[in-house]
């Protein structure tokens, strides 16, 4: 008989979890913006300041068809999505500037930081596997992140690796990622966390075990390819994909 286990969750709901459902893992890859911190909301703000000089609106349902582009893509399909008078350069310029104005505040969000220092103090290989460049990376993480994120050893950035051809929802930047690790992992052997549907995509189509902690807004039939799905990662039990447990 297959063990099961419930977790609490908020709004009095029940997450049923198939104890034999998970493969266990050796190495994990995370995203970074929405998952680690905080800044899909930043992002939305940027987006939105830019678009609204053309009276548009940065919908939700935009924002969730590319979270997780690189951001060449990105400018591409928020350009052709609102029909704005601007070239890909000129949007990408635009949202750098804002960028500047609001990545500096970013927060890491809960349950993140235990998890992964209890990953490196396990010695667990972990990587960062996200969209962002090189550039948004260390404005993101250069004011209060630096000690966090010094725990990766292996970083990949999407809109600045050549390796990665394709962003999400294509595998490229997972694959990438796990290359990086010096035993050269299997795909079974990595556990990804992601927040965004096209991250889920990649992952899965990359042949990995991935935990979605989505937005809170979102619809949770999106979720149905992920793993595991979690309100936040402070509800994630390493010992389900064979890790080493919490000792408190």
């Amino acid at each position: 008989m297959v063990q099961k286990q419930f977790i609490r969750r908020r709004f009095n709901c029940y997450l049923i979890i198939n104890m034999g459902a998970f493969t266990a893992v050796t190495h994990v890859l995370f995203d970074m913006d929405g998952l680690i911190l905080n800044t899909e909301d930043l992002y939305t703000v940027a987006f939105q300041n830019i678009v609204s000089k053309f009276g548009k609106n940065y919908t939700y349902d935009l924002k969730i068809s590319l979270m997780g582009s690189q951001m060449h893509e990105t400018a591409d399909m928020i350009i052709k999505g609102l029909d704005l008078p601007m070239t890909r350069d000129e949007f990408i310029e635009a949202s750098k500037k804002e960028f500047a104005t609001l990545f500096p505040d970013t927060e890491v969000l809960p349950g993140v930081r235990r998890l992964i220092e209890h990953l490196h103090n396990n010695n667990i290989p972990i990587g960062l596997a996200t969209s962002s460049s090189i550039e948004s990376y260390e404005l993101k993480t250069n004011k209060q992140h630096q000690q966090l994120f010094s725990l990766f050893p292996y970083k990949t950035f999407g809109s600045s690796d050549p390796e990665v051809k394709k962003g999400k929802p294509f595998p490229d930047i997972f694959l990438v990622a796990a290359s990086r690790f010096p035993d050269k992992p299997a795909p079974e052997q990595c556990l990804v966390f992601e927040d965004a549907i096209n991250g889920v995509k990649a992952a899965r189509a990359a042949g990995m075990q991935v935990v979605m902690v989505p937005d809170a807004k979102l619809d949770r039939s999106y979720t149905k390819e992920a793993t595991l799905v979690l309100n936040s990662m402070e509800e994630f039990k390493p010992e389900l994909f064979g890790l080493p447990p919490f000792t408190n």
